[in-house]
C-alpha cells in the first residue's frame, strides 16, 4: 500500500513537473523562428508606429524578425479575435489597446472572445492622454465657463466622438455624469472629421486623444481646457491635468499593449516581458512616444497586469451602463 502511494505521489510530481520542463525549454528556444506582429489597423496610425518601433527593438533582443501585420476591419474584432483563439506557443502577439482589452467587454454585444482567458498582456507600453478641447469661438476659456455655459443652454451644447462606447465618448459621458450635466453626442467615423467639425463650429466640444489633437490647439483652431491625465504630459507640459483646474479626481487615458494568446506558457510570456523592458529603456524608443503625444510606461510584471485588465473592465463597465450603452454596438 505505502509503494502504491509512493507510486502515485512520483507520478503525479512527474505529471506537473514534465509540462514545466517542456515549458521552460520551449522558452530557452524561443523564438527560433520569425514572431507575427498583429496591428489591428491600417497601416500609418499610432497603433502601427508603435509596432513597427517595438518589433525592431525585439528583432535586436532576442535576434529574429518580429514581423508587423496590419490587419485593418470590423473595428479591430476579427484581428483580436484571430489571436485570442490562435495558437498557444507565442509565435502570434497583438498591439492591444484598451478598448480591446477592456472596454470591448461591456459594449459589444457578441464578443467573440474574453480577454480576462483568452489573452494575457505581456507589457503596458504606453497611455494616451486625451485633452478636453472647445471651439475658439465659444465664450469658454476654462472647466468652469464650459459647465456654467452648459447648464445655461441643456441639450444645445453638441460633443463629437469617433463612434459609440469610444474612449473618447466614455470620458465625455464620464465628464457628463460627475456634474449631472445635458450634451448632446454626434457621432463620426473617426477622430479627424470630429475636429473638422470642431473648427467650424458644427460641434462645440470634445474628447480627443491628444496626438490628433495637438497640432490644432497650438495653431489656435482649437482651445484645449486641460489633460484627462493627473500628471502633466511631457510632449504638452503646457496644457494642465482637468484634476487641478475643475474636475476634481478626473484621470483617465487609453494605453497599448502588447499581448498574446492567453494560453500561452508563462516562461515565453516572461521572455518577452523581459525583452520588452529592455526595448522601453531605449532612449530612441522613448522618444517615439513622447513625441507622439503618449506617456511611456514602466510596465508591472504579466501576473499585475492580469489584475490591471480586471479592475479597467470593472472601471469602464461602470461608465458604460451608467450611459445605457451597455451591449449597444
Amino acid at each position: 500500500m505505502k509503494r502504491f502511494q509512493l507510486g502515485a505521489l512520483l507520478l503525479a510530481a512527474l505529471l506537473v513537473t514534465v509540462p514545466a520542463l517542456r515549458a521552460l525549454a520551449q522558452a530557452d528556444d524561443y523564438p527560433n523562428h520569425p514572431v507575427n506582429f498583429i496591428v489591428p489597423f491600417a497601416a500609418g496610425g499610432v497603433t502601427s508606429l508603435f509596432a513597427r518601433t517595438l518589433a525592431q527593438g525585439l528583432d535586436k533582443q532576442l535576434g529574429k524578425p518580429f514581423v508587423v501585420e496590419n490587419r485593418a476591419g470590423g473595428g479591430g474584432l476579427p484581428a483580436v479575435k484571430a489571436v485570442a483563439h490562435g495558437a498557444s506557443d507565442g509565435y502570434t502577439i497583438l498591439m492591444a489597446s484598451s478598448t480591446a482589452m477592456a472596454i470591448n467587454v461591456s459594449v459589444r454585444k457578441d464578443l467573440p472572445y474574453d480577454p480576462r482567458k483568452d489573452l494575457q498582456v505581456v507589457s503596458l507600453i504606453a497611455k494616451v492622454p486625451f485633452v478636453l478641447v472647445v471651439n475658439p469661438d465659444l465664450p469658454v476659456h476654462s472647466v468652469k465657463d464650459l459647465i456654467a455655459l452648459i447648464r445655461s443652454k441643456p441639450g444645445k451644447i453638441n460633443f463629437g466622438t469617433p463612434g459609440p462606447g469610444t474612449f473618447h465618448h466614455l470620458n465625455a459621458e464620464l465628464f457628463k455624469s460627475m456634474f449631472g450635466l445635458d450634451i448632446v453626442h454626434v457621432p463620426y467615423k473617426g477622430s479627424a472629421p470630429a475636429l473638422t467639425d470642431l473648427i467650424a463650429g458644427n460641434i462645440q466640444m470634445m474628447f480627443c486623444d491628444l496626438p490628433p489633437a495637438l497640432g490644432l490647439i497650438r495653431a489656435g483652431k482649437i482651445r484645449a481646457l486641460g489633460v484627462t491625465t493627473a500628471q502633466r504630459v511631457e510632449a504638452a507640459p503646457e496644457l494642465p491635468p482637468l484634476a487641478e483646474v475643475g474636475i476634481p479626481g478626473f484621470d483617465t487615458a487609453s494605453w497599448h499593449s502588447v499581448a498574446t494568446q492567453g494560453q500561452v506558457p508563462k516562461p515565453i510570456v516572461d521572455k518577452l516581458h523581459n525583452a520588452l523592458a529592455a526595448v522601453m529603456k531605449d532612449p530612441a524608443i522613448h522618444e517615439v512616444l513622447v513625441h507622439n503625444g503618449t506617456i511611456p510606461q514602466v510596465s508591472p510584471s504579466p501576473a499585475e497586469l492580469k489584475k490591471f485588465v480586471v479592475s479597467e473592465i470593472d472601471r469602464w463597465g461602470a461608465v458604460v451602463e451608467k450611459a445605457g450603452l451597455k451591449g449597444s454596438r
